[in-house]
């Protein structure tokens, strides 16, 4: 695992946290407990703070960075999809951002929020709580195709599999 200081900056992983051997975490970074940080992926927490919520994930290949002024915050259950990339947002809990999108600074997404797939959120973008923000730029809409229940069975594998990669991952070169 790439886990880096950076002076007096460190990251603070709970032990029930899995960050995957070829994931990065510099800085301050605090992980949440069953939270997932998966291969590729990129957490660098050096002019502010990257924040994690329990269960949270983020998946393969993924840049998440954030700013003195903006802290990036993954609220609990909740999941960052593949090559997603995530600058200083708060991001609540039960919220799911969808593969190849863009979420700039200041930009808040309520608790049940959704991005959809390859939707880019500019600078101080807000998706209301059962909303979801779709296309470039992003415009929201309600979200009445993807619920609560779907997030959560999303979250709810991705527990699964770090237990799964915790006890059977092993590297073969």
């Amino acid at each position: 695992m790439a886990i880096y200081a950076l002076g007096e900056l460190e990251p603070t992983i709970h032990p029930d946290a899995y960050v995957h051997p070829d994931a990065t975490v510099i800085g301050d970074v605090r992980i949440g407990a069953h939270a997932s940080v998966w291969p590729q992926t990129v957490l660098r927490g050096d002019n502010g703070y990257i924040e994690l919520g329990e269960r949270s994930n983020i998946q393969d290949g993924c840049v998440v960075h954030c700013t003195r002024k903006d802290p990036t915050i993954l609220g609990a259950d909740s999941a960052i999809g593949h090559s997603v990339h995530v600058e200083g947002a708060r991001i609540g809990t039960g919220c799911l951002i969808a593969s190849g999108s863009v979420v700039l600074n200041g930009t808040v997404l309520e608790d049940g929020a959704m991005v959809g797939a390859g939707a880019v959120l500019s600078y101080n973008s807000h998706v209301p709580s059962g909303h979801i923000a779709l296309g470039v730029p992003a415009k929201t809409r309600p979200n009445t195709s993807f619920g609560p229940e779907k997030i959560a069975g999303v979250v709810d594998s991705y527990v699964e599999r770090a237990k799964r990669f915790r006890a059977e991952l092993r590297r073969l070169d």
